[in-house]
């Protein structure tokens, strides 16, 4: 430890004996370094903004139904309003946001075209800050109370049906009697949604106009649960299981498989980047290491024949590396921080924005870097680089003396 100083300075003046040299390998390390954190904050948001889109989009954290529902979802599978011990469950300051749906397979018709549909009864006040409805309702407005008598419609689906804002359309369900069940609706907003099949699959009522319909009483069809936070704390879902155990109880990440599915192969995407592009810098590190160590060959004979001991050489090319990788993270972190503060606004997509709402991505995306993908893409180039740089200086420190003096 007590000559660490020497070795950090003799390292400083060996790498810029030739600063060209030096200065591209730098170059090339600081770009690798910026890639790595770019990417990884530009696939964490949107992926981030995708898992988020899903849930908003009436997904919600947790979601209850009777027993069958989601293997069949029809109006003879439904539950009674929430009880004492569920409400006391709900009322727990985890739960930020609930309500109660009725949601059912229905027809809507124009006087023009029809088309097949999921009705859904909502309370307007408890969506706000569950859903999306509330926020996606550009023309017209938004539904007042559980028994407004107007409909929400999708824009694309109001272009299929060649209907739209103060217009009236049929829609036909199943009662309870199994018998069809009729009502005409004034359209009173059209709301916009992302991906597309939010537009021409959904439609919005109030819940009780539903109820009334379908002469359901007070039963719904599901309750959607938001918490403070995405990630559920392990016992909360089983606390709504016990608190309704007779019902089917289940959490976003068994809702939506494929959605945590692809959050995972996203994060072996990005370690599989990282991995490309350090494996291309460390070519040029390696090969720049061993051109200034032969170039030394006698230079470290000199040094063993005036007593250092081949550790301290292998100690100084090391030091040597881990100084050009300091720098390298350093410029490239604080480019990277710039680079994302111009990106706040967000990445305008808008050019191929069909093609990426086809797959659930906004077209606008913002990138977000977290604390652990920054300390990953770090250490990852930090370890690596360094293990990188031991063959180099393994062949530094086993040169003979008298053979590296004596070597032209």
């Amino acid at each position: 430890m007590t000559r660490l100083p020497l070795l950090v300075r003799l390292a400083w003046r060996n790498l810029w004996r030739h600063p060209l040299r030096t200065s591209l390998i730098l170059f090339a390390f600081v770009l690798g370094v910026w890639s790595i954190v770019v990417l990884a904050a530009y696939g964490r948001g949107a992926m981030e903004q995708q898992i988020e889109q899903s849930i908003r989009n009436l997904t919600a954290h947790i979601q209850i139904h009777a027993p069958g529902y989601r293997d069949d979802p029809v109006i003879d599978h439904r539950l009674p309003p929430p009880g004492p011990s569920l409400r006391a469950v709900l009322a727990e300051p985890q739960v930020s946001a609930w309500a109660a749906r009725v949601r059912v397979p229905a027809v809507v018709a124009s006087e023009r075209e029809s088309a097949g549909v999921t009705l859904i009864g909502i309370e307007p006040a408890r969506e706000r800050g569950l859903s999306f409805i509330a926020e996606a309702v550009h023309d017209g407005r938004y539904l007042e109370s559980d028994d407004d008598p107007g409909l929400l419609l999708g824009r694309k689906l109001a272009e299929r049906l060649e209907t739209g804002l103060g217009r009236r359309v049929v829609v036909m369900s199943q009662d309870v009697h199994n018998q069809i069940a009729d009502r005409g609706f004034r359209v009173v907003g059209i709301f916009d949604g992302s991906p597309e099949a939010m537009e021409t699959g959904y439609l919005f009522v109030g819940r009780a106009t539903l109820q009334q319909m379908l002469k359901l009483g007070d039963d719904v069809s599901e309750i959607a649960i938001m918490t403070q936070a995405r990630k559920l704390p392990a016992d909360l879902v089983g606390r709504f299981r016990q608190a309704t155990p007779e019902n089917d109880v289940q959490s976003w990440t068994a809702l939506e498989p494929l959605l945590e599915l692809t959050e995972e192969l996203s994060d072996r995407l990005l370690m599989i980047w990282s991995l490309v592009i350090f494996t291309a810098m460390s070519f040029g590190l390696v090969n720049t290491l061993l051109m200034a160590v032969f170039e030394r060959i006698r230079e470290f004979g000199l040094f063993q024949a005036l007593g250092m001991p081949p550790r301290l050489i292998l100690g100084m090319v090391l030091v040597e590396s881990v100084i050009l990788l300091l720098l390298a993270l350093v410029v490239g972190n604080l480019l990277a921080g710039a680079t994302l503060w111009s990106l706040k606004g967000g990445i305008d997509l808008s050019a191929f924005a069909e093609g990426m709402e086809m797959f659930g991505y906004s077209p606008i995306i913002y990138p977000m870097l977290t604390t652990a993908d920054f300390v990953t893409a770090n250490a990852l180039v930090f370890t690596l680089g360094v293990l990188a740089c031991l063959y180099p200086a393994w062949r530094a420190a086993r040169y003979v003396p008298v053979e590296a003096i004596t070597r032209i």
